[in-house]
């Protein structure tokens, strides 16, 4: 049975290819190089290229990804069941880098509309921010923010939104623990996002441990005056009833949305864009062509002067051997090691290590390991040099390329990349989630074509073009990078914008609760 197999193979030392025909291959078909498929291989599965004995190495990026626990047929389907897990590099015997001085082939000329802060950062977005001292207060934030919206958001045409930035601390919790101050600076730096143009209200209960001041802009941005940014406590002795304290919250929010009004677009380099880069719901395509592609607009950015973050602890773990050598000296190559170090005994607190990564619908797409998976997920980093490594929840300090060390959770890491200030969110999935952010703006790119025609109006670039020779990496690169330039001006819409489909904030507590 011979059919027009399409089987992908990333490098010349792999012993698998990956099958990439949408509806998979039948048991019988002769793959391009004569070999035939010994059964059924789903879309995205890998196929032995060569016998593979017991013990021995199933390799795929050039790097090993697992160990065959059967003798593996020539033809075969190999899926998780019939692979041992790697140990993961060693740290301390991975060296650190010479200092380098990055070679970047300058981009220039390429511009957006933001709006420029008096800090120097950008915004994409102009939106009225609400943040909370305390989860107690969660749900009079929810309350303020669909009163707004609705009684005041159509009366200030320059202000895009209003959003709760809620969140689950703030009282029974060790606020003086070492950890503690991952989910605090995470707050505070999500306060100075430069899509709130430098304001934010803060809404507190009033006896948690968490003060709300200590959540406030430490720079004044100018706007209208030093009240900009401001406080009110719900257990303030001059509200008489809930009515009153809703009037008089709204009265500041005014106040909040006649500053934002006053915002507007200009011209701005690309130089002022801050993109994180994310991926979830992950499949074998994720590593061929979403991440090679925002891999490149990666670099492109990169060259433009702009800055670029990637993150997920645990998908680059496996990686890391690789990464190291891009460091820029060896400071910042013992930082990353550093991270992935705190990160190992943080999961080892838990009893668990990197393998429970791995989900059910990875498994499902193809990736049968944690090796593979982090393989094809550093790729979305491109190929600049790291200039810096952030810990979770700090702000981004260099232009460039950073590692924002964060977990792999699509939610913990969205919150984290928006503290660290990113004003543009890049997203890569292949099994589908309608994962979004309400504060900046998400593409999302889709690693096969099949998800992004099923989901044609959730996914907002169909990089499954490459798998099936429509397009090149290169070509997907520029049109993500275009894309991401619309998107930013404020010219195109993403689809969960359009939705209105939002995930909620998730922080990252490895403090603990008392």
């Amino acid at each position: 049975m011979s059919i027009n197999s399409l089987l992908i193979k990333t490098t010349s030392l792999d012993n698998v290819g990956i099958v990439a025909n949408a509806a998979g291959l039948a048991e019988g078909t002769i793959l391009q190089d004569g070999i035939i498929l010994a059964q059924y291989v789903p879309s995205g599965h890998k196929v032995a290229l060569c016998d593979i004995a017991f013990g021995g190495k199933i390799i795929r990026y050039a790097q090993t990804i697992g160990f065959a626990n059967i003798l593996i047929k020539k033809g075969e389907w190999i899926d998780e069941s019939k692979m041992s897990l790697p140990k993961p590099p060693d740290l301390q015997f991975i060296s650190l880098p010479d200092t380098i001085e990055p070679k970047i082939i300058p981009l220039e000329g390429y511009t957006f509309e933001g709006y420029r802060n008096s800090d120097g950062s950008v915004g994409t977005k102009n939106i009225l921010g609400i943040t909370t001292s305390v989860q107690c207060v969660a749900g009079l934030t929810e309350h303020l923010v669909k009163k707004i919206r609705q009684e005041l958001l159509p009366l200030y045409q320059y202000v895009d939104d209003v959003v709760a930035l809620n969140h689950t601390y703030g009282c029974g919790v060790a606020i003086n623990a070492p950890a503690a101050i991952v989910p605090i600076r995470t707050i505070q730096n999500i306060a100075i996002n430069p899509n709130f143009g430098g304001g934010i209200m803060v809404i507190g209960l009033g006896c948690e441990k968490l003060r709300p001041e200590t959540l406030l802009p430490k720079k004044k941005y100018g706007i209208d005056s030093d009240s900009y940014s401001s406080v009110t406590y719900m257990q303030d002795e001059s509200f008489n009833g809930f009515n009153e304290m809703i009037n008089g919250i709204m009265e500041t929010a005014e106040i909040h949305l006649k500053s934002l009004n006053k915002r507007k677009r200009e011209t701005c380099p690309a130089s002022d864009l801050v993109v994180g880069m994310q991926c979830g719901g992950s499949d074998a395509f994720s590593g061929l062509t979403a991440n090679p592609a925002a891999g490149f607009a990666s670099d492109l950015i990169v060259r433009a002067g702009g800055s670029v973050m990637f993150s997920e602890v645990t998908e680059v773990r496996d990686a890391v051997h690789l990464l190291v050598p891009r460091t820029i000296n060896p400071s910042v190559g013992r930082a990353l090691l550093d991270e992935i170090k705190w990160y190992d005994e943080y999961l080892l607190q838990g009893q668990v290590d990197r393998s429970a990564n791995t989900t059910p619908g990875n498994k499902l797409g193809g990736l049968s390991t944690i090796v593979e998976k982090a393989l094809g997920s550093i790729i979305k980093s491109g190929t600049s040099p790291i200039v810096d490594v952030l810990g979770p929840g700090e702000k981004i300090r260099k232009k460039g390329l950073s590692f924002a060390a964060t977990p792999a959770s699509d939610f913990v890491c969205g919150t984290l990349q928006l503290a660290a200030g990113m004003n543009i969110h890049i997203f890569m999935t292949g099994r589908g989630t309608p994962y979004g952010l309400s504060m900046v703006p998400v593409i999302k790119v889709g690693s096969n074509s099949t998800l992004s025609q099923r989901w044609f109006d959730l996914i907002d670039l169909d990089a499954g073009q490459i798998a099936t020779g429509k397009k090149t990496i290169e070509e997907m690169g520029w049109e993500l990078f275009f894309l991401i330039l619309e998107v930013a001006s404020g010219r195109k819409k993403v689809a969960c914008d359009i939705l209105g489909l939002h995930n909620d904030l998730v922080l990252f507590n490895p403090g603990p609760l008392t």
